[in-house]
């Protein structure tokens, strides 16, 4: 088995390649989010450090791109092109089995559906002409560190971990899909107390408002509102000031409680599952569920046609 070759290279060095960069692309990415966020983030699929994406996507872009290898401005456009492709087929895939959205390029510009964007694909193509000039000698000068016999034996230990590691790790995905659709229970029923209170000119407002948000950030936008409100004195007809700003006030408390109760049900949903689960949900904070995520681009699409006419 280990001597099968695949573009002409043995799978035994495929797969040793394959963990090295799944290695890499997660120190790379925890890297990154934690210095980002500020705090340590473990990113992967997985809970073990590997970033599987990354283990695909370089092996598959090096056996694919491998024959134009000495040509570099092709190198780099083919280099956009199967990463990009790679990408899409990932989340439309990770969408339909896990029914959620873990990654959103939809507030970046040039982007498609929000699943991949122009900036990504191009930074793609410079990854994958590093990936033939620095990255792929660096791993295989790793390779040739160990014996082929201790090699064989490192993948099988690793692919029996990484095996169970995924199996939980999917069964924990299928959960997060049904707490993000329960937190997005939570977010409709504030939309629609939101939507009573009238704060907004219209309701095409309201969604494009609400689809850049997650809930913390709502709360200031609609208690300056309310404030604006009470200070322009739009009091209905034969309604005094007191009698109008004693209103307003009261809706702010009642707004404030709202989204107090909101918020702890959106916070102990968020921490319900095992650790697993909670540390899929820290380490893609943004992560949201696939009705949702379609629901905010269709958002998006209707307040970027608005704009244009």
């Amino acid at each position: 088995m280990w001597n099968i070759q695949i573009a002409g290279v043995d799978i035994y060095h495929i797969v040793n390649w394959f963990y090295i960069y799944s290695f890499l692309g997660w120190l790379w990415e925890s890297s990154y989010v934690s210095i980002k966020e500020k705090k340590l983030v473990n990113r992967g699929f997985v809970a073990g450090p590997v970033c599987t994406i990354y283990g695909f996507g370089a092996v598959i872009v090096y056996l694919i791109l491998k024959p134009i290898a000495g040509n570099i401005l092709l190198l780099y456009i083919c280099g956009v092109i199967v990463p990009t492709i790679l990408e899409y087929v990932t989340a439309v895939l990770m969408e339909a089995l896990f029914h959620t959205s873990w990654w959103d390029y939809s507030k970046n510009k040039f982007n498609f559906q929000g699943r991949i964007c122009l900036g990504a694909s191009l930074g793609w193509g410079v990854f994958s002409v590093i990936l033939f000039y620095v990255f792929q000698p660096f791993v295989d000068w790793i390779v040739s560190l160990y014996s082929v016999a201790t090699g064989k034996l490192l993948v099988s230990v690793a692919t029996l971990v990484y095996a169970v590691d995924f199996g939980m790790s999917y069964m924990n995905a299928m959960q997060i899909g049904e707490k993000l659709r329960n937190m997005d229970a939570v977010m409709d029923e504030l939309y629609e107390y939101i939507q009573n209170t009238k704060l907004y000119e219209s309701t095409e407002e309201l969604k494009e408002r609400l689809a850049h948000y997650r809930l913390p950030e709502y709360v200031p936008e609609l208690k300056q509102r309310l404030e604006d409100r009470v200070n322009a004195m739009v009091a209905f007809a034969g309604e005094s000031p007191e009698e109008f700003k004693a209103r307003q006030e009261g809706r702010l408390a009642e707004l404030a409680e709202r989204f107090g109760a909101a918020q702890k049900r959106f916070e102990r949903l968020k921490g319900m599952g095992n650790v697993f689960t909670r540390r899929t949900m820290n380490a893609y904070p943004n992560m949201k569920s696939r009705a949702q995520a379609l629901k905010e681009r269709a958002v998006r699409k209707v307040g970027k046609g608005s704009r244009e006419q």
